[in-house]
């Protein structure tokens, strides 16, 4: 899956264990401009390095997964969760300059000089 947003907060890395680490990245994302949305990420293991160079502000493209998976407490009660899992993600070049314009050379007149009849069928 994927989807495009800017970039509202990235998170520290966290060693949540002595062999696995995530990191959080929050995302507006506005379909509808009047009502954003604030979107959490995860980036696991090796994958929360792709964060480094993003800031607050970023328009980014991110690549995830969607996982879900059930928890049930003491009371027997079972609650669900899911995750957004990144893992890709990519600067959108925003108000990028239009692409300048190539330098032609002058179109030179091809037409006939005044005078002169023209022999082409076309």
């Amino acid at each position: 899956m994927e989807i495009k947003g800017k970039v509202h907060e990235v998170g520290a890395t966290q060693q949540v264990s002595e062999t696995f680490k995530k990191r959080d990245l929050i995302i507006e994302y506005a379909e509808n401009p009047t009502y954003p949305e604030y979107i959490r990420f995860e980036a696991l293991q090796d994958k929360a390095g792709l964060l480094d160079s993003f800031k607050a502000g970023d328009e980014v493209e991110v690549f995830f997964n969607l996982r879900g998976r059930p928890w049930t407490d003491k009371t027997g009660k079972t609650s669900y969760f899911n995750s957004l899992v990144i893992w890709r993600i990519n600067a959108i070049a925003g108000g990028a300059p239009a692409a300048a314009t190539p330098a032609y050379a002058a179109p030179a007149d091809v037409s006939n000089t005044p005078g002169e009849d023209d022999d082409l069928p076309f």
